[in-house]
C-alpha cells in the first residue's frame, strides 16, 4: 500500500513544519497514480488516511509514519475505512487524540478525525474562507447548511456584523458555536436555527435582510436535502432574503450535476442575479475531472 508516490508525497509535506490543518493527498483526484482509493489530511497532530477500499497491508502505515516524521509532528494516525458502514477508524499510532484544535491562517477550529464520517472542517473551502475574511466587513450573513458554521467563522473575523447559523443538526450547531468561542466571537452577534431549512424561512427572514448568503448544502441529506430536486425551493426564497446587490455564494458538490446545473437553476429561479465568477477550490484538491468534484459559484442579486 505504501507506494512510492504516497511515500514521496508525504516525507515532501512533513519535512517542513506543518502547523496548520491540510489536505495532504487527494487520491480521489485521480491525478495520483495507484492511489484512487485514499485521501490523507493533516490535523496537526492527527494524520488521517481515509480507505475507500480494502487496503492490501496496513501494516506498513504505522512504520511508515514514524519514518518520514523528521520533526516528530505526528502524535496520532488514524485509518479511517470509508468502505465500510459507519466508517469505523482505527489507531495505528496514539489513541486519544480524537479530538483536537486546529488552525487555519488566523482561525482556529474544533475537529474530530476518525470520531465520525466528516471530521468537522471541509478543507476544499479553505479558499472561500479567506475570501469571506477578506470580503465581509459590516455584513449581515446568512449561513444555510452550516454544518460547524467555520464560513460564519471566517466571516465574522473578517468584520462582518451579524451571521444567522442555520442546520438542522442541532449537534452541529453546538459544534459551530464552540468554533466562534475558540475565536473569541461576540455571541450577542451569532444567531443560531438548529430546524430544517425549509421549516425555518419564518425565523431566518426575521434577522435578515442578508448582505450575503452562503449556500454549501450536502449533496443528499436523508429525509431533507437533495441538491437536484430541492435546491430549487431554496433559490426562490432568495429576492426575499437578500439585501439589493447581495453575494450569494453557492456550492454543489456532485459527481452525476454539471458546471451548468446551478448556474441554470439561477437563471431560471433568480432571475437578475449574475453570475460573477465560480471561485477556486484549494489547490490541494486537484481534479483530473473538475466538473465532477466541489464547484463554489458566485452571484450578485438584482
Amino acid at each position: 500500500m505504501v507506494n512510492k508516490l504516497f511515500k514521496e508525497t508525504l516525507a515532501n509535506f512533513f519535512s517542513l513544519d506543518q502547523p496548520e490543518a491540510r489536505r495532504v493527498l487527494h487520491g480521489r483526484g485521480l491525478l495520483f497514480s495507484g492511489l484512487e482509493q485514499l485521501s490523507v489530511d493533516w490535523y496537526p497532530p492527527v494524520l488521517c488516511v481515509a480507505a475507500y477500499k480494502e487496503l492490501e497491508d496496513e501494516s506498513g502505515l504505522e512504520e511508515f509514519a514514524r519514518s518520514i516524521d523528521r520533526q516528530q509532528q505526528i502524535k496520532s494516525l488514524v485509518l479511517q475505512k470509508r468502505y465500510e458502514e459507519n466508517s469505523p477508524a482505527q489507531d495505528l499510532i496514539g489513541n486519544e487524540l480524537h479530538k483536537t484544535i486546529v488552525r487555519e491562517g488566523e482561525l482556529f477550529f474544533e475537529v474530530r478525525p476518525g470520531m465520525q464520517q466528516n471530521a468537522g472542517l471541509f478543507l476544499d473551502m479553505r479558499l472561500l474562507r479567506a475570501w469571506l475574511q477578506a470580503n465581509s466587513v459590516d455584513r449581515n450573513v446568512l449561513n444555510l447548511f452550516a454544518y460547524t458554521c467555520s464560513l460564519s467563522v471566517a466571516a465574522l473575523t473578517g468584520g462582518a456584523n451579524f451571521v444567522t447559523n442555520v442546520d438542522m443538526r442541532k449537534s452541529s450547531i453546538i459544534w459551530g458555536n464552540e468554533n466562534h468561542k475558540l475565536n473569541e466571537q461576540d455571541s450577542r452577534c451569532i444567531k443560531a436555527i438548529p430546524h430544517n431549512v425549509f421549516r425555518s424561512w419564518g425565523r431566518i427572514k426575521q434577522y435578515g435582510r442578508y448582505d450575503t448568503v452562503l449556500i454549501d448544502p450536502p449533496t443528499r441529506q436523508h429525509g431533507s436535502f437533495d441538491v437536484a430536486r430541492n435546491y430549487p425551493a431554496v433559490l426562490k426564497k432568495l429576492p426575499q432574503l437578500c439585501q439589493p446587490k447581495a453575494t450569494v455564494i453557492a456550492t454543489v458538490n456532485s459527481p452525476f450535476l454539471d458546471v451548468d446545473f446551478l448556474p441554470s437553476r439561477f437563471s431560471k429561479f433568480v432571475p437578475g442575479a449574475v453570475l460573477i465568477e465560480e471561485m477556486p477550490v484549494a489547490e490541494e484538491f486537484l481534479e483530473k475531472y473538475p466538473e465532477r468534484a466541489l464547484k463554489i459559484y458566485r452571484f450578485e442579486m438584482p
